[in-house]
């Protein structure tokens, strides 16, 4: 939990990219940093490291260009895993939703993601907000077999963002949103997400984080146009709408699960933005290479960055993975440039978020490549 930054604010001095180091030692008198926080030394935030290639589902594909994955703790998932399902199950689900949660694994996804805490209520933050994204990922915008209606999805988001960011009481029109709210699933979750994300965040934090999620809703109404109008986006169209719609917004959750928080000069400094951004596109191409047998099977087909560069080029499935494997690789390797280039910054906190990215890009291929949910059905 954060301490008060506001008792001991001091008046600014210089800002932008570095300036941040000025601050720190005020920064550290007034924020506590979480409990379970590794205590990372000099020579384990340097961004060197060995990056390697990865080998993914039936080895055919060319191999994938990721760092590797800081921790396995399979006990810690487990205990986050449980304590998900238990707050699943006190928001309201069947025992079928239930089982599709516990094959998911969002508490093993926070754990390979987040390796700067082993404290399994801020690793909970993570697993509830993935799993809240997920649901209305799946409920609301992809999945036909779960309800998803293109034409019903902007409606529903603008009641996921009034779920996560509570507007004030406005008289007689407030106890209908508040029964909305309560009465469907999805909003629940992002509810109760935003009101345990607010025990270990700052405002400033949870404001990050929501509104970082609703840039992501705004593309998600532009899949649902382009499906409901049984079109289909050119690939560079879907990258761009990509931008705002990746892992990156789970990556606005690195410091708050580590404790700590970036300051807002550099979290939205261009070069931080950008290397973040790589690693968020990076990462959900990765999804997006191991959901091409879902996706292509569904009643509407789903935006992919593999099904559209095969239908830009009228080239078979298997040239279209190449070509976004070669995508992927090159995000990777200019995140690791951008990583190099930013570690002459004398900020603990920005080394800490890019290390915390690094790490979430390498843990994020490890559950993709493991997880049941991205199995293909021919194999085991």
């Amino acid at each position: 939990m954060h301490g008060n930054l506001l008792g001991s604010w001091q008046a600014p001095g210089p800002t932008g990219l570095g300036t941040a180091a000025a601050q720190v030692p005020a920064y550290f008198g007034t924020c506590a940093i979480g409990q379970g926080r590794r205590d990372f030394s000099p020579l384990t935030l340097a961004p060197q490291v060995a990056y390697t290639e990865r080998a993914w589902g039936d080895g055919d594909a060319p191999p994938l260009y990721c760092p590797p994955v800081e921790r396995v703790d399979d006990r810690l998932a487990a205990e986050v895993d449980a304590r998900l399902l238990t707050w699943a199950a006190e928001r309201g689900f069947a025992e079928h939703e239930l089982d599709g949660l516990r094959r998911t694994q969002f508490g093993r996804l926070a754990m390979l993601t987040h390796p700067d805490t082993d404290d399994p209520d801020a690793l909970l933050v993570a697993a509830q907000l993935n799993a809240s994204w997920w649901a209305a990922d799946d409920y609301y915008a992809d999945d036909s077999a779960l309800g998803a209606v293109p034409a019903l999805l902007p409606e529903r988001l603008t009641l996921a963002m009034s779920a996560m960011d509570r507007p004030p009481p406005a008289g007689e029109f407030t106890p209908p949103l508040e029964q909305a709210l309560r009465d469907d699933l999805v909003l629940r979750m992002f509810t109760s997400s935003v009101e345990h994300l607010g025990r270990h965040a700052t405002p400033a934090q949870v404001q990050r984080i929501c509104y970082s999620t609703f840039a992501m809703f705004v593309s998600w109404t532009a899949y649902a146009a382009w499906r409901e109008r049984g079109q289909h986006p050119s690939a560079w169209e879907y990258l761009a709408a990509r931008q705002h719609d990746s892992f990156y917004t789970s990556m606005t959750l690195i410091d708050v699960v580590g404790g700590y928080e970036l300051p807002a000069d550099l979290f939205y400094d261009p070069r931080v933005r950008h290397a973040a951004f790589r690693a968020g596109a990076a990462s959900v191409l990765v999804n997006d290479l191991l959901s091409v047998e879902k996706d292509a099977a569904d009643e509407k087909p789903v935006c992919n960055m593999v099904l559209l560069v095969a239908a830009d080029r009228g080239c078979p499935v298997e040239e279209a993975v190449e070509v976004t494997v070669a995508l992927h690789n090159d995000l990777v390797r200019d995140f690791e440039r951008d990583h190099q280039a930013l570690a002459a910054v004398p900020s603990p906190q920005l080394q800490w978020f890019m290390r915390g990215l690094r790490a979430w890009m390498g843990g994020g291929v490890e559950w993709h490549t493991t997880n049941a949910r991205y199995a293909r059905k021919d194999q085991p």
